[in-house]
């Protein structure tokens, strides 16, 4: 076995839950694919959290400088992010001292100790800390079912290094430009623009195929849309969906959804519809455009029609 390097993060602990932390194991490396040069990328299952998936539901990524490599969500599961380090290490021998969280999801963070547990130090949103303290017990305790076995060793790891705007991270002659975003999936939300290839980890900001989920605002979403849309990439790895695909052109699905479910609610809200019958119907005519969309769709009415009602 290689020798590692090992970088003190100082967020191995669990929050408030005193898990030790456990020991790496071997596991099979996860299928990635080259996007570009020094950037690799796995493509999600488009389904629900279960372990016959190890949770392996959303895109991962990593991308390799000169001197580290830096690696975008640590997946649903300590075995998927395992399986990861294995890619990792089959492609290159430089070390893995970062993990960049894109926001607070089980799907997307559920794998942090196995990357806190070699060192990484992990970096997410501001308000990434407090999310993760406010809501990892729940997503603890709701997972068991789903996830069985593999939840003995998931424990929430927060970030220790904080985003408040942009900020470069350098990893050797390659930058990457980090990038919180104001209330939209969630309130947590951080995208990664490899510089040198033009490709953008956009987490879930941005979906492809499957619905789209919303956790934050809907209106700061779309409001956010154009900002998106202009940020220099080449290519995306959307948070769900085909890896790469192509930017900007990844967001039209998107934004042409968010728009008919406004459109919808609105409509109802003015006709005095009830909540509980206005979920039922919005944005009903996309549903042959998304995967689980009857999974995700009324969660989404419902959240979008209570911030819509104080418009």
């Amino acid at each position: 076995m290689r020798r590692r390097e090992f970088l003190a993060c100082g967020t191995g602990a669990a929050l408030s839950l005193g898990v030790p932390a456990y020991p790496v194991r071997a596991e099979r490396a996860l299928a990635v694919t080259r996007i570009a040069d020094g950037v690799h990328g796995f493509a999600g299952t488009p389904a629900l959290m279960t372990a016959a998936n190890r949770g392996a539901i959303c895109n991962l990524g990593f991308v390799v400088g000169r001197d580290a490599v830096a690696v975008i969500d640590s997946g649903g599961s300590v075995a998927e992010a395992r399986a990861l380090i294995a890619a990792i290490e089959a492609v290159t021998e430089r070390p893995i001292r970062y993990l960049i969280n894109t926001h607070m999801h089980p799907d997307h963070v559920f794998g942090n100790a196995a990357f806190a547990d070699i060192g990484c130090e992990i970096i997410g949103h501001r308000n990434l800390p407090r999310a993760l303290a406010s809501h990892g017990d729940f997503y603890l305790a709701n997972y068991r079912g789903a996830m069985g076995e593999l939840m003995a060793d998931i424990r929430i790891v927060p970030p220790s290094r904080l985003i408040d705007g942009r900020e470069e991270l350098d990893l050797g002659d390659r930058k990457l430009v980090l990038a919180a975003w104001r209330p939209a999936h969630t309130d947590n939300d951080l995208t990664v623009l490899d510089v040198q290839t033009g490709t953008l980890f956009a987490g879930d900001l941005c979906f492809v195929d499957h619905l789209p989920t919303l956790d934050g605002s809907l209106l700061g979403w779309i409001g956010q849309l154009d900002a998106l849309a202009s940020i220099g990439a080449i290519s995306a790895i959307p948070g769900h969906g085909p890896v790469p695909s192509p930017w900007p052109e990844a967001l039209i699905a998107q934004r042409r959804y968010f728009d008919v479910l406004t459109r919808d609610l609105r409509k109802a809200i003015a006709a005095g519809v009830p909540l509980g019958d206005a979920v039922l119907t919005a944005a009903s005519g996309e549903r042959s455009h998304w995967t689980l969309f009857d999974e995700y769709n009324t969660r989404n009415a419902t959240s979008a029609f209570a911030e819509l009602e104080w418009e």
